[in-house]
């Protein structure tokens, strides 16, 4: 049974269709890259994933629950529930600027008690080593770089023990030099049974650290498959045109 199913999600702003019925499902443990051109629905898709967008139809399983049902009445404390299954790192941060780092990690486990304090702060400390920062966990947000913050915002994200750990182009706000910093860090996270989400518009990442690439265009999924018969084989005219649009762009 598949970790993650997503089933014919639709989404609409007024009379603009953003998500035009998009499934896919995802193994645990399985790193999926979503590309596409800006407004082609990546990001709703990942907020609607996130509850931070309610999708008008559609359904949401994680291993096998049934987390979203369009139609359905859900209460706030059953949104924050559910959200708890999954993780989002977004483009900016969104670091606590009054808090160290080691605060910004432990704040939502200790407040959610996922475990003891002192369980949280050992949990804290292991991802700040496994994100190379064990050395700044007293340091404030001001005092690191957007590369240093966001590989933070990674360790934040996993110190609530997600199923499914979701980015939103977590390198769009970091100068070239800090990109690759940050890419190899989620590159080293793979394995372990961590299933993540990742939309990028780094098509070297995403080839070689994606186990499934999505290609999305005009709200709906327009090609599927391994990074092999996605980028070297594209079945899709559209995808064609995206890869080489790219590629003669940079």
């Amino acid at each position: 049974m598949a970790l993650l199913e997503v089933k014919n999600i639709k989404k609409s702003f007024g009379k603009t269709e953003v998500l035009k019925g998009v499934s896919f499902t995802l193994e645990k443990g399985q790193v999926l890259a979503i590309i596409g051109s800006s407004g082609s629905g990546k990001t709703t898709l990942l907020r609607s994933l996130n509850f931070l967008e309610t999708p008008d139809e559609g359904e949401i399983l994680v291993g096998g629950k049934q987390l979203f049902s369009a139609g359905v009445k859900y209460t706030d404390d059953q949104v924050r529930e559910n959200r708890l299954h999954f993780g989002l790192v977004f483009q900016n941060f969104n670091l606590f600027p009054h808090y160290n780092v080691l605060e910004n990690i432990t704040l939502a486990p200790n407040l959610l008690n996922i475990a003891s304090p002192e369980e949280n702060k050992v949990t804290a400390m292991h991802l700040l080593e496994q994100v190379g920062l064990a050395d700044r966990a007293n340091a404030y947000p001001y005092q690191l770089s957007g590369g240093q913050q966001q590989r933070v915002a990674i360790a934040r994200a996993w110190a609530m023990h997600p199923e499914v750990l979701c980015f939103d182009e977590p390198t769009s706000a970091l100068d070239p030099e800090l990109t690759g910093e940050v890419l190899r860090v989620i590159k080293g996270l793979k394995g372990e049974d961590r299933t993540m989400i990742v939309v990028t518009h780094e098509m070297d990442f995403a080839k070689s650290v994606a186990d499934v690439i999505i290609y999305m265009a005009d709200g709906v999924i327009e090609e599927m498959g391994t990074p092999e018969e996605v980028f070297d084989h594209p079945k899709s005219e559209k995808t064609r045109a995206f890869l080489q649009g790219f590629h003669e762009s940079y």
